[in-house]
């Protein structure tokens, strides 16, 4: 007897809905975040940059008058410094030390220990650093007991007491000193963590060609922490940028030391003058936008040679 064979079952065919389905599907699902977006960051920075047009009171149009006074007046040309001494000298010493020390306790019996008690600092608030480094600079005549940790110290060798934080030649270093403080600890850990990345043998066979210390780390262990090291110099920019707590804790702005974020809020705040706030605000938002365009680039960049 022949047995014929059966055709297998047929599926029914699935069912195909349209592209535009869901298209519509998707924008439904991101309306909300969408609203939010609008409501909460693109609508303030088109308003902002608006009112950067008015005068004082957003009553009359002024066009470029706010910005010329930011580009023009001695005090802001003052505060435009102090933002970029802030930016070259706090991102070197920051990166700079967070890069050295992350190399040198790198495989240390401590080096947990070391590196929690740098990262220690971060877990303090802006002004409460400032609180504490105020006690550390504070002063007194030389004819009185130095409470302060430096003219202390500086009083054991019967050097007189210095004004750090009303001495113009160095209250901005003073400053920036107590934000290097802050935010090595923060650097270092995440450094670290890419140079855990590096795989031994290849530093191992560096060594058997002969590479010293400095030319394994310049030249093998840099290189290769490269995209790391964008990340903390642009994240350490952006913050550096927006400095404000420390500035307004331990001075205030005065004797010399006002940076663009201070300012606007003094501005804002206290002189309610909302056009010169809101050009303040623009220009800061103008430095900040070039640093995060690049960093996306080369992330992107990245990504397409993986």
């Amino acid at each position: 007897m022949i047995e014929t064979a059966k055709e297998p079952p047929t599926l029914p065919a699935p069912i195909r809905r349209k592209p535009h389905t869901y298209a519509w599907q998707a924008w439904i699902w991101l309306m909300p975040a969408l609203i939010l977006v609008l409501t909460f960051f693109i609508y303030p920075l088109l308003n902002t940059i608006w009112i950067s047009f008015y005068n004082k009171d957003s009553t009359t149009f002024v066009g470029l008058r706010n910005y010329q006074r930011i580009f023009t007046n001695p005090e802001l040309l003052e505060i435009l410094r102090n933002n970029v001494l802030w930016l070259v000298l706090a991102t070197l010493l920051t990166v700079g030390l967070g890069l050295v020390l992350a190399v040198l306790v790198d495989r240390i019996k401590v080096e947990s220990i070391v590196k929690s008690a740098l990262f220690v600092p971060m877990a303090i608030s802006f002004v409460a650093a400032g609180v504490i480094w105020r006690f550390v600079y504070a002063y007194a005549p030389p004819n009185r007991t130095q409470i302060g940790l430096l003219n202390g110290i500086l009083a054991v060798f019967h050097i007189p007491p210095q004004v750090w934080l009303i001495n113009t030649t160095i209250n901005n270093f003073a400053l920036i000193a107590v934000y290097t403080w802050m935010w090595t600890g923060f650097c270092v850990v995440i450094l670290s963590a890419a140079l855990k990345g590096i795989p031994d043998d290849i530093l191992e066979a560096a060594r058997i060609d002969g590479a010293g210390r400095f030319s394994l780390f310049w030249r093998i262990m840099v290189p290769m922490i490269q995209p790391t090291i964008a990340v903390v110099l642009t994240t350490m920019v952006i913050s550096i940028l927006k400095i404000f707590d420390v500035v307004y804790v331990m001075t205030g702005g005065d004797y010399h030391t006002n940076v663009i974020a201070l300012d606007f809020y003094q501005e804002l705040f206290n002189n309610n003058n909302y056009g010169l706030a809101s050009a303040l605000a623009v220009v800061l938002l103008v430095t900040i936008i070039p640093v995060m365009y690049i960093n996306v680039r080369r992330a992107r960049a990245e990504e397409a040679l993986q």
